[in-house]
């Protein structure tokens, strides 16, 4: 049976941590951030914890 393929848009949306933890980015941070607050934009900057229902799904597609 051939290996399983990992997911080309999870791949890029979504990283591992050493101890398992799946993080991801918030969404914002892309564009028309002239009228964003420089307050704004760090709180967006920080990657966040995905929620371990969701995270589950995510690590079938990363096949991990």
């Amino acid at each position: 049976m051939p290996k399983m393929k990992t997911h080309s848009g999870a791949k890029k949306r979504f990283r591992i941590t050493g101890t398992g933890k799946v993080m991801r980015e918030q969404a914002g941070g892309r564009h028309l951030l002239e009228h964003k607050s420089s307050k704004k934009m760090r709180s967006i900057a920080n990657d966040l914890v995905v929620a371990p229902e969701d995270a589950k799904k995510v690590k079938k597609l990363l096949g991990k």
